[in-house]
């Protein structure tokens, strides 16, 4: 009875709507995604997919405009230091050494009033980052 009073009707974030698209994109395009917002203490990956091969350690960044720029270029130095990181310290869990591993964006943009978004992908969008780090 006093569950529907305490029930709110939660609206999906732009965010969480972005990297469900996202996943779609990328499974269609026949990768195998592994992990979705994978946690540590530090921070987390959106996605982790397997691409033939390759980890592929996937940020997504989602933007109604560009207005204040590609959705792509949130992805600066220490962002990608910390996904370095992050990746890192899944490869380790997991015992993934010397698995080919690389780092993909994927940049959604979903305007207001629209019911797609349009989608793309930066395969390989930068390196490993940092000293002593990971290398593919």
């Amino acid at each position: 009875m006093l569950g529907r009073f305490f029930r709110r009707d939660r609206k999906e974030s732009l965010g969480d709507r972005g990297e469900r698209a996202a996943r779609r994109f990328l499974k269609k395009s026949g990768m195998k995604v592994l992990s979705i917002q994978d946690r540590a203490s530090f921070g987390e990956l959106d996605i982790i997919a397997v691409d033939k091969k390759t980890i592929v350690f996937v940020e997504v960044k989602t933007r109604t405009s560009h207005d204040k720029g590609h959705p792509a270029e949130a992805v600066h130095p220490a962002k990608q230091k910390k996904m370095t990181n992050l990746a890192l310290a899944y490869m380790k869990r997991h015992r993934l050494f010397g698995t080919p591993s690389r780092f993909d964006i994927v940049a959604v943009t979903w305007p207001d009033q629209s019911k797609k978004p349009t989608i793309e992908h930066f395969k390989n969008a930068f390196d490993a980052v940092g000293e002593g780090q990971m290398y593919s």
